[in-house]
């Protein structure tokens, strides 16, 4: 890139690569929500992605720790609680994940030691942790961007898996339908941030590149999940087996 785009039209190119790439695509999502895979599969979805709900809260905690505006780790360390929960009366999205988690018949400890994760999913999930570390404060801020997105997959996720499960009920979906209203909040500020930091050639293309990598990370999460446990369904040593 050797022009300087304007913010809207840098807008325009980020909401083209979640258009393109966002993971709401990938065919295991098309299973998921049709109601196409049986009741251990869900599990092993629901238990491999307790890995990246875990990592949030540290990747946010990451962001802020090499950031020096006061102001903005005061707008940022809400998405840490609302992740990680401010006490009994606000337990957070891992608890959440947790409720959905119980309901599906999956030991909560289990859950919470990762000990049955696919390899794949650890190693996508730290990558995503350790991009937030390593690259500059904006591309850590233009990674969370898929959250411009989820809206969409949230609703499709709750009315598909309620309709097609009878495993499922509503008491277990409150995580997803929280995130209905706190991700376009959290797309809409990151959004800003970027389009009014990424005032180069350079970072513009380094914040398109932040994002297409985040929409990797998540695809790469469901190539796994689709391998291990669909097509062909070969589970690597100590996954998690379903009963």
């Amino acid at each position: 890139m050797t022009k300087i785009m304007s913010p809207e039209e840098l807008e325009d190119e980020l909401r083209a690569i979640g258009a393109a790439r966002y993971h709401d695509k990938h065919p295991f999502h098309t299973l998921l929500h049709g109601g196409k895979l049986n009741k251990g599969q869900v599990q092993a979805w629901a238990l491999n992605r307790y890995c990246y709900q875990s990592a949030v809260p540290r990747k946010d905690a990451a962001l802020m720790s090499r950031c020096y505006d006061r102001q903005l780790r005061r707008d940022w360390i809400h998405r840490i609680h609302d992740h990680d929960g401010e006490g009994k009366e606000e337990e957070g999205g891992i608890e959440r994940w947790l409720v959905l988690t119980d309901g599906l018949g999956l030991d909560r400890d289990y859950v919470m030691s990762m000990k049955g994760a696919l390899p794949a999913t650890r190693f996508a999930v730290e990558a995503y942790v350790r991009f937030v570390q390593e690259k500059s404060l904006v591309e850590a801020v233009a990674s969370s961007l898929t959250e411009l997105f989820a809206p969409k997959i949230h609703k499709e996720r709750i009315s598909g898996m309620l309709e097609n499960y009878d495993f499922i009920s509503d008491d277990v979906m409150q995580y997803f339908r929280r995130r209905l209203a706190q991700a376009p909040d959290d797309a809409a500020f990151a959004l800003d941030y970027v389009k009014r930091n990424a005032r180069t050639p350079e970072t513009q293309a380094a914040v398109l590149d932040a994002l297409r990598f985040k929409c990797n990370v998540l695809w790469a999460q469901l190539d796994a999940l689709y391998h291990a446990y669909y097509d062909p369904g070969l589970t690597p040593p100590d996954a998690f087996v379903p009963a």
